[in-house]
């Protein structure tokens, strides 16, 4: 019968490590509570920052563009992490890794083309053409 002691004696660095970093957040919670200051003012719970009082809800209603915009930023800068991973293995990957980065870089900007002729690019209401 074979005993798993490697695999424990792989482990066991983990488990310390792991009971380490729970003990140091423990403490440091303590410790602040034991040392931090107790208050509670009018002004206390008030949102502050840069010396500016805030005004008005924090609930604002953006318009649908925004958050287009970010969508877009999200799915172009994925697809640059894929691209820049292609760079890094460019000797290894050859031609066929070049003619896959080509076809991947054609679909974005089909893609992009395809986004922009239905105007999910557009800001603002189109203006009148004058002839």
């Amino acid at each position: 019968m074979v005993t798993d002691n490697t695999e424990n004696a792989a482990l066991w660095p983990l488990a310390v490590y792991l009971v380490l970093v729970i003990g140091l957040l423990f403490f440091m919670v303590a410790f602040s509570y034991v040392l931090g200051q107790r208050h509670r003012e009018r002004a206390t719970g008030v949102p502050y920052e840069s010396g500016v009082s805030s005004t008005g809800t924090a609930r604002i209603r953006f318009d649908v563009k925004f958050y287009l915009v970010a969508m877009f930023f999200v799915i172009f800068d994925v697809e640059a992490v894929f691209i820049f991973a292609w760079a890094i293995a460019l000797r290894e990957a050859g031609w066929t890794g070049y003619m896959e980065i080509l076809v991947f870089i054609g679909v974005l900007v089909a893609a992009l083309v395809y986004l922009w002729r239905l105007g999910a690019l557009d800001w603002g209401p189109r203006g009148r053409k004058t002839e």
